[in-house]
């Protein structure tokens, strides 16, 4: 790894919201699943989540451009499920939805955790989600359509998130996700040949010097080099 891409990934990792993400609710179209997950990396999302309602629609690796290897994507059976799991991190379930209780998406506090449900691009959110959810947001419009694509309808309030947390200094603390997710992904960002291996052949990561360079023991070396 490089010293340039080591400063580039860590600089990502310091950046990352742990406490921030976006729960795609039976969302099908392939471009609007990667549309939504490079937003997410663009924001600092680590994490999103979503339920399918067929599996041909889940999200391609060459669809999301490659976006994919720097967000995990959590998929879910059902939608109380994946709510279950995001209440169990302490957040705020927020709806986009045009309702009478629905309030203007930039009013929302984005700085407490939060987790931000898109609908099926037909139907939109569920009523299951809708009565789970905490609060319905819209996106005031003035024109004579009523909704925006579901893309980038997500782009527009991730950007309210991230404007609300820049301005009260969450993407300048030092990195806040779990010391064994730091680990993956500068290995697998930094080092993709030895991360294929290390799939191939069912072996561990190995430990990173402070530069991110590969600081393992001589019997992962021979095991990577196929020698007993």
């Amino acid at each position: 790894m490089t010293p340039e891409r080591f400063t580039r990934i860590t600089t990502m990792l310091n950046r990352r919201q742990p406490d921030l993400t976006v729960f795609m609710e039976q969302v099908h179209m392939q471009h609007n699943l990667a549309a939504i997950v490079r937003t997410a990396d663009a924001m600092g999302i680590n994490n999103v989540h979503a339920t399918w309602d067929i599996d041909s629609t889940r999200i391609s690796r060459n669809v999301a451009s490659g976006s994919q290897k720097w967000v995990n994507v959590h998929s879910h059976e059902t939608t109380q499920d994946a709510i279950a799991v995001m209440r169990e991190q302490g957040m705020q379930i927020i709806a986009t939805n045009l309702s009478a209780t629905a309030i203007d998406f930039r009013e929302v506090d984005y700085t407490k955790p939060t987790a931000i449900i898109m609908g099926q691009e037909k139907y939109g959110i569920s009523e299951e989600a809708l009565a789970l959810a905490d609060q319905d947001v819209i996106i005031p419009m003035v024109g004579m359509c009523q909704s925006l694509n579901v893309s980038v309808a997500s782009a527009l309030i991730m950007y309210e998130a991230q404007r609300q947390r820049e301005i009260a200094g969450l993407y300048e603390q030092t990195c806040r996700l779990p010391k064994e997710e730091q680990h993956r992904i500068l290995f697998e960002g930094g080092h993709p040949i030895y991360r294929q291996l290390c799939r191939e052949k069912s072996l561990p990561y190995p430990p990173l010097d402070e530069q991110g360079q590969i600081d393992a023991s001589e019997d992962w070396w021979n095991a990577i080099r196929g020698r007993k």
